[in-house]
C-alpha cells in the first residue's frame, strides 16, 4: 500500500492512522490483487498476509512464523512469495503498533503494562473482524 503519510508520522502522532484503517486499506489491496478468488478465497488470503505482517512487524523471523505453517505448503509459498512486497505495511503496521504503546505509556501506564494494552487491543480488533 501506498500512503501520503510516513510511518514515522504515524509514530508521532502526527497523523492519525490506526489499526482498524490498516486492516480495512490491507483487506482492500488483498482483494484488489485476488480478484479472481472466491469470497472465502479472498478472506483467507488476507487473513494470512496479515498475520505475517503482523509477526513480522513484531519482531518474529518469517521462518518462524511459516513453521506454523509447515503442514500447509501452499499457504507457505504464497506467504514466501508477497513477504517481499509486504514491506511497506511491515513497517506501517510496526509504527501504528509503536503509536499503541506509546499512547499507553502518555497515559501514564508504565512500558509493561502499555504493551499488554496494546496487545489486547490488537487481540480484539482481530477477533471482531473475524
Amino acid at each position: 500500500m501506498e500512503w501520503e503519510f510516513t510511518a514515522e508520522q504515524v509514530v508521532k502522532g502526527d497523523v492519525d492512522y490506526g489499526l482498524e484503517q490498516f486492516r480495512r486499506d490491507l483487506g482492500e489491496e488483498v482483494r484488489l490483487n485476488v480478484a479472481s478468488a472466491d469470497e472465502l478465497q479472498q478472506l483467507c488470503a488476507y487473513n494470512l498476509i496479515y498475520d505475517m505482517c503482523y509477526a513480522l512487524a513484531t519482531d518474529r523471523k518469517l521462518d518462524e512464523f511459516l513453521a506454523t505453517y509447515a503442514y500447509d505448503p501452499p499457504s507457505c509459498q504464497l506467504l514466501r512469495e508477497v513477504e517481499p512486497l509486504m514491506s511497506g505495511n511491515v513497517v506501517m503496521l510496526g509504527a501504528i503498533l509503536q503509536r499503541m504503546i506509546m499512547d499507553g505509556v502518555e497515559a501514564g501506564m508504565s512500558l509493561e503494562r502499555a504493551i499488554d494494552e496494546a496487545a489486547a487491543r490488537h487481540q480484539a480488533a482481530v477477533a471482531v473482524a473475524a
